[in-house]
């Protein structure tokens, strides 16, 4: 499969201390590559570096060959990568139809918006239920509904997933995890997830990475990493029978 998101070398500093230090990946074009870690190890700065909200110090991130550092945050939501924040992060004082619209502003979402917002009410009918509902007013799990629906309606090449189930009752949880691995098996979506339930996260991934105090540590797909006694006790929470 051909490379649709390289990174190189990636370094990052917040006043003098190494958020990132020589973080490497690659994600292939319809590939579904999950990022894994203790909480302050770099996972959310690595996707602000990538969507533009971070400036690395070092370092080189390409999307289908362009170069993103040369590219502003909104130039590169206009080459169809979505970031879904970690908190949700909706509009509150917008409805959810607002919120949706508010995705959409490049130019791929608004070439397909009516395509996209349909597929966006078949995989969250709540969101149609309550389209001139006030985001803020909604429930947790209904509320990152709305942020994928958001990511979604730029119609993406890569959506960028950050902590979907923080703060989520397990089985809605678990609702939120069937509907990104629906976009994905059956959208072709490019997925990359970071996420701190990693079993569930991994088990979705055709591959996945470890990153431990701004390091990469270990990557593979699930069952190699499952196979190392140091993920599958710190990580993985998991002990051997």
């Amino acid at each position: 499969m051909a490379a649709l998101l390289e990174i190189e070398g990636l370094c990052v500093a917040y006043g003098g201390l190494r958020a990132l230090q020589d973080v490497s990946l690659t994600v292939a074009a319809g590939q579904f590559v999950t990022v894994v870690g203790p909480n302050g190890a770099g996972k959310s700065t690595l996707f602000k570096t990538i969507s533009g909200v971070v400036r690395p110090t070092a370092g080189r991130i390409r999307f289908q060959g362009n170069d993103l550092l040369a590219l502003s945050a909104s130039k590169r939501a206009h080459l169809g990568i979505a970031h879904v924040p970690e908190g949700r992060q909706v509009f509150k004082t917008l409805t959810v139809r607002e919120n949706l619209e508010m995705g959409a502003y490049p130019e791929s979402g608004r070439t397909q918006w009516t395509r996209t917002l349909e597929r966006i009410h078949t995989l969250f009918p709540v969101l149609a239920e309550r389209a001139t509902q006030l985001a803020g007013t909604l429930s947790g799990g209904e509320q990152q509904m709305v942020a994928i629906g958001r990511g979604l309606a730029c119609a993406p090449k890569v959506l960028m997933l950050d902590e979907p189930s923080m703060g989520l009752a397990p089985a809605v949880a678990d609702t939120i995890f069937e509907r990104i691995s629906q976009i994905h098996r059956e959208d072709g979506v490019t997925i990359l997830l970071v996420e701190q339930r990693a079993v569930e996260a991994l088990e979705l991934s055709d591959h996945g990475y470890v990153l431990e105090t701004g390091h990469m540590v270990l990557d593979g797909p699930y069952e190699t990493l499952l196979a190392d006694d140091r993920v599958r006790r710190s990580y993985l929470g998991l002990t051997d029978a």
